[in-house]
């Protein structure tokens, strides 16, 4: 943990925004694609086999 201690404080003050931005950007591509139907479907198909429905 003293990486967290040892770290300048302003050197990475919005590293975290970087890698939100990309985060989003990812999500965008992947539903322009037209992925994110996909991925609701077996979303919802998991969901349904670990409570039982399915």
């Amino acid at each position: 943990m003293g990486f967290w201690k040892k770290r300048n404080r302003d050197s990475g003050k919005y590293t975290w925004l970087w890698g939100t931005l990309v985060g989003v950007i990812c999500i965008a591509v992947g539903a322009w694609d037209g992925q994110l139907a996909v991925i609701w479907k077996k979303a919802v198909m998991i969901c349904l086999e670990c409570i039982g429905i399915g």
